[in-house]
């Protein structure tokens, strides 16, 4: 049974436009400002601090900002690499470190969050090329492929499973596992969840064509590092896919569940009744949210203690 705070939280981010002031819930379309979006989220983020268990380190790869997020002891010479979310138009290391820190707390690692390069501005390829930089960027500190766990949720979600696909492709070394949390897998938006969880989802309306549209910019949609729905999955590491049952990417990730497990992947496919879109990174705020970052975590241990 669904809890009473779960309820409570969700219904008062899907009534967010109230506390604007506005009468309707935000449609995005031809008029959205991506600038005005990604200062809303900044302004807020700023805010925020860290836990007084977490410590931090910025530093640059090759040109991309990125930040060590250090819980006290950590397990040693292992590492999480977190790509974060933000519907390919938004999202970075100051928006993304508080959530981070709740994934480093929980799996004892030291993760490492950074900025990839986002759409308008730079489209597929180069949010997925600055992920096989920082991968690769690891690798050429010491740390070997079985001691790296990657994850993301939402875009950063859709991602993880892209940089797996595309470092297979590339014949380098694989993680020891990953998860995605509320990816989109077939970046055309065809799936029938896209309609019927419209309005159960907290993403904004028409978001997912608008925002999906400047990152494939003029590529094909079907290209399996765009959709990763559409990729071979033979020789993929551990994979664990988190859901609600309320998200409008539900079908996305029961497809893409399923394409892996047909190509031999040890999957993971964890639905979460009437939850909604990356849920667990409201931990602490409601029950649900507390039990999916922790069973995501006990995956990520389980694997890199093996």
């Amino acid at each position: 049974m669904q809890s009473l705070r779960s309820k409570l939280v969700i219904g008062l981010i899907k009534k967010r436009h109230l506390f604007k002031l506005k009468l309707r819930p935000e449609v995005v379309d031809n008029t959205f400002s991506v600038e005005e979006f990604r200062n809303g989220i900044d302004r807020v983020s700023a805010r925020i601090k860290l836990p007084k268990t977490i410590s931090s380190q910025k530093l640059t790869i090759e040109s991309i900002n990125a930040e060590w997020i250090i819980p006290e002891n950590a397990i040693k010479n292992k590492v999480l690499l977190y790509i974060h979310g933000g519907g390919f138009i938004s999202g970075s290391c100051l928006t993304h470190r508080m959530h981070v820190a709740k994934f480093a707390l929980g799996c004892q690692l030291e993760a490492l969050v950074f900025d990839y390069r986002l759409a308008p501005e730079h489209p597929f390829p180069a949010p997925l090329d600055d992920c096989i930089t920082v991968y690769q960027w690891l690798l050429s500190l010491g740390y070997q492929p079985h001691d790296i766990i990657v994850g993301g949720e939402s875009a950063g979600a859709t991602l993880t499973l892209s940089l797996l696909l595309a470092l297979k492709k590339m014949s380098i070394m694989l993680p020891k596992a990953a998860f995605s949390i509320s990816p989109v897998t077939d970046l055309r938006c065809l799936a029938g969840s896209f309609d019927y969880n419209a309005k159960n989802d907290v993403a904004p309306m028409g978001s997912w064509i608008t925002w999906t549209r400047l990152y494939i910019s003029d590529n094909d949609p079907a290209d399996p590092l765009l959709s990763p729905q559409f990729g071979n999955y033979e020789g993929i590491p551990p994979l664990y896919i988190c859901v609600g049952s309320h998200e409008i990417h539900l079908d996305d990730c029961l497809s893409v569940a399923k394409v892996a497990k047909q190509h031999g992947v040890d999957v993971t496919l964890r639905v979460w009744k009437n939850m909604i879109h990356a849920f667990p990174l409201l931990s602490p705020l409601f029950p649900e949210a507390r039990q999916a970052l922790s069973e995501i975590c006990t995956f990520v241990r389980q694997n890199i203690s093996d």
